[in-house]
């Protein structure tokens, strides 16, 4: 009875394919543009890092940036927080959905969880070093 009256008020989610589900179609868009901003965390960290002064530098009397640009870092600390709580955001969805045993929990999230962890630990430990 449960069941005729699930098909009866629409269309029973579970014969959708995963494409064509709002909710799985979210969880995947919003993981992308996690991984996408992870990527975005990586060109902050090239322009916040002190820049590499060579010999021919000093040699002409170029003067190069010796210590971390405070606006990049404070950018990515956000940037990476932001990950962090999006990833696990992701991962507490995925599993509120995935409850069959040939459902996949998703480990690109915990592997982005773990970058994002040890990336704020390991800035956080720099600066206040």
């Amino acid at each position: 009875m449960a069941v005729q009256q699930a098909i009866r008020f629409g269309e029973d989610r579970r014969k959708k394919s995963r494409e064509q589900d709002a909710y799985y179609r979210i969880v995947i868009t919003l993981n992308s543009l996690v991984w996408l901003a992870l990527v975005v965390c990586l060109i902050l960290f090239h322009f916040a890092r002190p820049e590499m002064v060579s010999g021919v530098q000093q040699f002409w009397g170029i003067d190069g940036r010796t210590s971390w640009s405070p606006e990049y870092m404070s950018a990515l600390i956000r940037l990476l927080q932001v990950c962090l709580g999006a990833s696990l955001l992701t991962m507490f969805l995925r599993s509120r959905r995935s409850r069959r045993k040939e459902d996949h929990y998703g480990v690109n999230l915990f592997i982005l969880a773990g970058i994002s962890t040890v990336s704020l630990v390991t800035i956080n430990s720099v600066l206040l070093a």
